[in-house]
């Protein structure tokens, strides 16, 4: 009896007929549909299971790799989009498309350094309030030791025009004033084609401020000229795109010390480590209260 019983549950999803989707996450690991079984109403929510722990599944998995289609590359980094060996779109048909996105986004870093098997391996993780003294003592030298490592030559390539060049948005005007320059370009985790998942970078050209801690008051004009221009940039290229569906947001800590400003859709879910850079003119004017 208890068999039969759950052989029938299981037949319950084989009867669904799908009506529409109601809502998926913004990460494509979540979708919740409406449909009906024998003519009542049903709510159906699929979710992603997680990557198998066995290496020689992952190994498989990669080993069967198929519609590979790479994204770019520059400097040591390589971004991919795929499918796995279960996709049902293995013919290609559509693929890559936002009716019919890959599978998989990958990022591959070759040759990589012990500073990204670091940063890609589980992390113990402490609470810490960041004082100046603190941050002089410690957080300075290490951002210098960072920058001395050569990680940001992906940067300069984008800024002097060496790579991407075609992924570009927006640029600023060549002009005398070429601390207040910047660049937008899709951050290439964006998979280019689901639009919820939008994810822009903005590069400025200046290379004086590292991160969030090195703006001033005096910065404040350059920031709030910066947001705009980056807005309409943003939305003039997607057209199905409005305004108030764009957030900005920047990272501290960052990833890479060379300051730089997160172009996302309001739907899009963000690091832990995010301090949101709205575009509410409060925001921008917290710098004005110190006068640094």
């Amino acid at each position: 009896m208890a068999s039969t019983s759950v052989e029938l549950e299981c037949q319950l999803l084989r009867l669904f007929q799908q009506d529409r989707i109601l809502s998926y996450d913004n990460n494509g690991l979540r979708v919740a549909i409406i449909g009906h079984i024998n003519s009542k109403p049903a709510l159906l929510i699929l979710e992603r299971a997680p990557f198998s722990t066995y290496p020689d599944q992952i190994s498989q998995t990669i080993g069967k790799l198929s519609n590979v289609k790479s994204l770019g590359t520059n400097d040591i980094y390589y971004w991919y989009v795929a499918d796995t060996v279960s996709s049902p779109y293995l013919d290609g048909t559509n693929v890559g498309t936002s009716q019919y996105p890959h599978d998989l986004k990958i990022n591959l870093i070759y040759p990589c350094a012990e500073q990204h098997v670091k940063k890609y391996s589980k992390q113990v993780l402490r609470m810490v309030v960041e004082t100046p003294e603190l941050y002089q003592e410690e957080v300075l030298p290490y951002i210098i030791r960072q920058r001395e490592l050569g990680t940001l030559i992906w940067i300069w390539n984008i800024i002097e025009g060496k790579t991407e060049v075609k992924d570009v948005i927006y640029r600023t005007p060549i002009r005398q004033e070429a601390d207040e320059g910047f660049i937008l370009l899709p951050d290439l985790n964006w998979d280019r084609s689901t639009k919820e998942n939008l994810h822009l970078l903005a590069l400025p050209e200046r290379r004086d401020i590292w991160s969030i801690r090195d703006l001033k008051k005096k910065h404040v004009s350059w920031l709030r000229i910066m947001r705009q221009k980056l807005l309409e940039a943003t939305v003039g290229t997607y057209s199905w795109l409005e305004a108030d569906q764009v957030k900005m947001y920047v990272h501290y800590q960052p990833t890479y010390y060379h300051f730089h400003i997160h172009i996302v859709h309001v739907a899009m879910e963000v690091g832990k480590t995010m301090a949101r850079w709205s575009r509410a003119r409060h925001q921008t004017d917290d710098f004005t209260l110190y006068d640094r």
